[in-house]
């Protein structure tokens, strides 16, 4: 690497400095500072009249009756606005151990040892607690950590795989009213605006650490995927933060500067190169799914009852002979809903009540964001050259099979 100085370069001709020049500077130098302390004894009190200029201090007697016609005033404050929402937000926020049956292969015997350990957040004063789904799935025992020093077993109310949501419960009497979030509208949410999580990134060492952001943007379309066997099994718009999301703090809260919970951290984008991209998934999502689970013990999710494929990524050998370039082709009709309402194989699908269907993952957003299982909606489907309206009623995806962990001796409801 080169470097270059752009200073600027100054010659002198030492040989011909002599007295006679140091006299000539010397009589300029002091003909300068009387010109400048003249100007300012002038100056000054013409300046001071015209209200142009102002001499304050302290002790000055004047200050009281001086005009401040041409001055303004400017406070500078520290802004405290994110340690007030910090304190407001931290007790509720827990670590979420996930201890699994580890075998001993000298004795047989299977021991409960911690194979991860995420956050969570008391939404309730009954003790129940929203995390993701991916930091209790698989295990035997859920333990978790309430102000950093309290550990007591949880029960698992009920999970929701498809957005990675999962509520549990502790006894009530170990949660007070400081320990209870307050859960925001993240329809409010703009570009921009200031966010902080709070989490436990490598385990319960760095409990309760703090990352601050903003909102990168409101609608991100994330895959959700099965940690016990790798595979997308959904997709759901969540929120975009720059707010670091490090490992640990999954299931820990994303929270605005009011000390409000407005979304539910559970990924981020890991790739070389990239950095400051993380997804946390929208409170008033996660509200709806924790309504459902309190009522039935599961989360319910509408569903056609297809398996489908985007048009862009059919092999060109089965591409069908259609005038539109996206959508979903139909491979396989499974559900009776979909049959009677004359739904075939080798239909592509491209609307819904007049929602724009591009592509498998814009059918499954539009799916769990807008509807409810037992819904009547019309598809907009061609089949071949033809456009056909299909008339149906939506019926549920699939409930995921869950583990039930015990907490304090009493078993999970199954969800």
């Amino acid at each position: 690497m080169k470097f270059y100085d752009n200073r600027p370069r100054w010659t002198i001709n030492s040989r011909k400095l002599g007295l006679r020049s140091w006299g000539k500077w010397s009589m300029l130098i002091l003909l300068s500072a009387v010109i400048g302390l003249t100007t300012t004894v002038i100056a000054v009190p013409l300046l001071m009249r015209s209200n142009m200029f102002l001499s304050v201090t302290a002790s000055d007697p004047n200050l009281q009756n001086m005009s401040y016609h041409n001055l303004q005033h400017v406070t500078v404050q520290l802004n405290n606005s994110v340690v007030q929402a910090v304190q407001k937000v931290r007790p509720s926020v827990v670590g979420v151990i996930n201890d699994q049956e580890v075998a001993n292969n000298a004795t047989g015997v299977a021991t409960l040892q911690a194979a991860s350990v995420g956050s969570g957040v008391i939404f309730s004063q009954k003790g129940y607690i929203v995390t993701n789904y991916h930091v209790v799935q698989g295990a035997a025992k859920i333990e978790i950590v309430i102000d950093r020093k309290v550990h007591v077993y949880a029960k698992l109310i009920g999970t929701d795989p498809y957005n990675d949501l999962a509520v549990l419960q502790v006894p009530s009497k170990y949660i007070q009213t400081q320990n209870v979030a307050q859960l925001g509208n993240s329809a409010q949410l703009v570009a921009g605006q200031s966010v902080f999580a709070i989490g436990n990134p490598a385990g319960l060492n760095f409990a309760d650490s703090v990352t601050a952001g903003v909102i990168s943007a409101t609608e991100r379309t994330v895959p959700v995927i099965d940690e016990a066997t790798g595979q997308a099994i959904s997709n759901q718009i969540e929120l975009q933060t720059s707010a670091a999301i490090n490992p640990g703090n999954s299931g820990g809260p994303l929270c605005n500067l009011s000390g409000q919970v407005v979304g539910i951290n559970n990924s981020k984008l890991v790739a070389h190169g990239f950095q400051g991209i993380g997804f946390s998934i929208p409170i008033n999502e996660v509200k709806t799914i924790i309504h459902q689970i309190l009522t039935l013990g599961h989360a319910v999710h509408a569903a056609i009852g297809i398996e489908g494929e985007s048009l862009s990524a059919v092999p060109a050998q089965y591409q069908p002979n259609v005038p539109v370039h996206s959508g979903v082709w139909v491979i396989k009709v499974m559900s009776v809903n979909a049959k009677q309402a004359g739904l075939e194989h080798g239909d592509v699908i491209v609307a819904i009540d007049g929602h724009k269907v591009t592509g498998a993952t814009s059918l499954e957003s539009i799916l769990l964001k807008d509807y409810q299982p037992g819904q009547h909606v019309t598809l907009t489907i061609y089949r071949g050259q033809q456009q056909l309206s299909l008339h149906m009623k939506l019926g549920n995806l699939p409930i995921q099979s869950h583990f039930t962990p015990s907490g304090s001796g009493t078993n999970g409801s199954n969800s």
